[in-house]
């Protein structure tokens, strides 16, 4: 009696019968946007180091698409607040210098046409006159109300 034959593999490894699965990205898989693949060349290609984990542009993709995410709804809210419908590079520079942490990861960079925060150094403004410097010096309330002493107890 003859023993059943097996059923070869082809190239792909798969039996014959079976349906080819689609392909999932690892941006679909990890859940993101930016995309995990490119990074992941771009880390190889830099030359950053000799191997690459499979986590590593993963884990950046993920940070590089919070960073963007926050810097675009700042700037988003930068524009709505100058009645605008599009970010321009104005708005990504209040929201980026008015954002204390942000401020302070881009501390050495330049946006192009961006402008800068408006700030008047308060020693360049007008002097008050001598009756509102008098009012602000003198309490507003003069009359003083006797205090209480604690009651014993």
């Amino acid at each position: 009696m003859k023993a059943p034959s097996k059923q070869k593999k082809g190239a792909s490894g798969r039996r014959g019968g079976d349906p080819k699965k689609k392909p999932v990205s690892r941006s679909v898989k990890a859940g993101l946007q930016f995309p995990v693949g490119r990074i992941g060349r771009y880390l190889k290609k830099g030359r950053y180091s000799q191997r690459v984990g499979a986590g590593a542009p993963v884990y950046l993709a993920a940070v590089l698409e919070y960073l963007a995410a926050e810097v675009l709804e700042l700037a988003g809210n930068a524009a709505r607040d100058n009645k605008k419908n599009r970010i321009i590079p104005r708005h990504v520079l209040l929201a980026v210098r008015n954002d204390e942490e942000l401020g302070k990861l881009l501390a050495g960079v330049t946006i192009a046409h961006g402008g800068v925060l408006p700030n008047i150094n308060p020693v360049l403004l007008p002097k008050k006159s001598e009756k509102e410097a008098a009012e602000k010096t003198t309490p507003k309330s003069t009359t003083t109300k006797a205090t209480k002493s604690p009651k014993k107890a």
